[in-house]
């Protein structure tokens, strides 16, 4: 899978998610815990997400 790193951080810079995208799925993970597994969205739903969240 070919994970990417959130352009956006909070705090001092160390708290950040990877992204991995299907065009069905997109899974998301923390980057300081791969290895504890990730979370799945359908992709229209992740789409909704962003959208929703670039209002803000």
């Amino acid at each position: 899978m070919n994970w990417h790193t959130s352009s956006y951080t909070s705090g001092d810079g160390g708290n950040c998610v990877e992204v991995a995208e299907t065009p069905e799925v997109v899974y998301v993970r923390d980057t300081k815990n791969r290895g504890h597994g990730s979370l799945t969205f359908p992709a229209s739903e992740w789409t909704a997400f962003l959208a929703d969240a670039d209002r803000l």
